[in-house]
């Protein structure tokens, strides 16, 4: 599933559209909080539900590194999640901090933001898997040659990170964040029919 941002009414819609069963896995390339209205509900359900887990996205890490006492700078939206969570601090670091960069399903890799192509699983860094977009010296540019046009990897990679209307397809890479938080969609992909199934934004909860 792409980026949720604390869409958890869509989140709860998507759910019930795709008719989630108790033996099926619901995995998220990251990204459950910020920007969005519930990111508080949206954790509780991934924090109480076993078939849901999630690689960490940049604002999931961005808060927990905060939470530790880091020195980063907080955006407005994290800002409004840190004071919507900040009364269950310990609980919900506990569980951000429990979260990998890249879960392993065999015939694909879920990550955040997208793999360098041409390196090894082990040396990619921290920051491509939460923030990259395209190959050029500012791996956050929207210019530039998408890493997930050349990536050519064994496995398939699903991740979210880079809004767009429709899902991003590349050779070998599949993005999912359909920016719900913007007034899109929320996107799941169903990894045995190679299918995508979508529910609209009840509205643009972000409109930066």
């Amino acid at each position: 599933m792409g980026d949720i941002h604390g869409c958890y009414d869509e989140l709860t819609a998507l759910i019930d559209k795709v008719k989630l069963k108790k033996t099926d896995r619901l995995i998220s390339v990251g990204d459950l909080i910020t920007k969005g209205p519930k990111s508080r509900e949206v954790l509780e359900l991934f924090m109480s539900d076993d078939r849901f887990s999630t690689v960490i996205g940049n604002h999931d890490l961005i808060l927990r590194r905060h939470w530790y006492g880091e020195d980063v700078e907080l955006k407005q939206a994290q800002k409004e999640a840190h004071k919507e969570l900040k009364g269950e601090k310990d609980a919900y670091m506990e569980f951000l901090s429990s979260l990998p960069f890249i879960i392993d399903l065999d015939t694909h890799l879920v990550v955040h933001a997208g793999l360098r192509p041409n390196v090894e699983l082990h040396s990619q860094t921290t920051g491509d898997l939460t923030r990259l977009r395209t190959l050029g010296s500012d791996r956050e540019s929207s210019e530039g040659t998408p890493w997930y046009y050349v990536y050519n990897g064994d496995k398939v990679v699903l991740f979210g990170h880079w809004p767009a209307k429709e899902p991003r397809r590349g050779p070998k890479a599949i993005g999912l964040d359909t920016g719900c938080v913007y007034g899109y969609q929320l996107t799941a992909y169903i990894i045995e029919s190679d299918e995508f199934v979508s529910v609209d934004a009840k509205e643009a909860y972000d409109k930066s």
